[in-house]
C-alpha cells in the first residue's frame, strides 16, 4: 500500500513547489509593474516641471546661481545673459540635428564680473566646424542671450560613450572642466552650469540656435501594463493547469 501512495505524494510536492514558483514569479512581476508605475508618475511630474519652467518668465544668472547653490534643479530655467563671445575659445559638441550630423558650438561668453558662460550657441554641419568656414556667424560686441540653463555633468553619462578628444576638439559628453582648461580658463573663473541659447537666428544663419531638446521619452505606462499582462497570463495559465490537473486526480479515484 505505501509503495500506491508515493507517486502521488511526489505529485504533490510537485504541485506544491510549482505554486511557489509561480507565486515568485507572481511577486516580481507585479513589482516590476508597480514599479514602472512609480517611474510613471515621477516621469510625468519631471515634464510637467520642465514646462513650468520653460514658460516661466525669466530669472537673472545671479538667481539660476543661487539655486544651483542652494541645491534647486536649474535644468531649463529660462534667463536672460548678456557678455562678449570669446570666439577663440568655442568647444565642438559632436551632434546630430534635423538627420545632418555636426556640432553644438560651445562658446565661452565673458561676463561684466570677469568670469566665463558657456554658451551652447546651437548646431553647425560636419564641414562648418571650422569658425573660419562660418565668419559671419561670428558677431563682436556685446550680446544679450535668451535661454536656458542647463547642469553640468559630474561623470561621463555612459561607458558607452566616447572619451573626449581633447586635441582634435570634439567632445562627445559635457564636461565643463575638460571645456575650460582646453579653453585656457581658469575653473574658479567658470560660471558652474551651461547656457542654452534660444533659436534667435545668427547672421549668416549658422549656428543654428534654439537646439534644447525637451522630448524625454516616458514608456512606463506601456512597461507596466507589459508586466501586468505577464502576471495577469501567468495566473490564468496556472490556474488552468490546476483546474485540469485535480479533475485528472478525480478521475483516478
Amino acid at each position: 500500500m505505501a509503495e500506491k501512495h508515493k507517486p502521488a505524494s511526489r505529485g504533490r510536492l510537485g504541485r506544491i513547489g510549482g505554486l511557489l514558483l509561480v507565486a515568485i514569479a507572481l511577486v516580481v512581476l507585479v513589482s516590476l509593474g508597480t514599479w514602472q508605475v512609480e517611474r510613471l508618475q515621477w516621469k510625468e511630474a519631471l515634464i510637467a516641471a520642465i514646462a513650468e519652467r520653460r514658460s516661466a518668465p525669466p530669472v537673472s544668472l545671479d538667481e539660476i546661481e543661487a539655486m544651483a547653490a542652494g541645491g534647486e534643479d536649474i535644468d531649463y530655467r529660462t534667463t536672460i545673459v548678456s557678455g562678449v563671445y570669446d570666439h577663440r575659445k568655442e568647444r565642438h559638441f559632436f551632434a546630430t540635428h534635423g538627420g545632418r550630423t555636426g556640432y553644438y558650438v560651445f562658446t565661452p561668453l565673458m561676463l561684466a564680473d570677469g568670469r566665463a558662460l558657456f554658451v551652447n550657441r546651437g548646431f553647425v554641419p560636419f564641414e562648418k566646424k571650422d569658425a573660419a568656414a562660418r565668419p559671419e556667424g561670428q558677431v563682436t560686441g556685446s550680446m544679450t542671450i535668451n535661454g536656458l540653463a542647463r547642469p553640468r555633468l559630474s561623470e561621463k553619462p555612459s561607458s558607452l560613450v566616447p572619451d573626449n578628444d581633447i586635441a582634435k576638439n570634439i567632445f562627445y559628453w559635457k564636461d565643463l572642466d575638460a571645456m575650460a582648461r582646453a579653453a585656457g580658463i581658469a575653473a574658479d573663473r567658470v560660471v558652474p552650469f551651461f547656457f542654452d541659447a534660444d533659436a534667435t537666428e545668427n547672421p549668416g544663419g549658422l549656428p543654428i540656435g534654439g537646439v534644447t531638446q525637451f522630448d524625454l521619452p516616458n514608456n512606463h505606462l506601456q512597461y507596466a501594463l507589459t508586466w501586468y499582462g505577464l502576471a495577469g497570463a501567468l495566473v490564468v495559465v496556472s490556474g488552468t493547469y490546476l483546474y485540469r490537473q485535480r479533475r485528472r486526480d478525480d478521475s483516478e479515484k
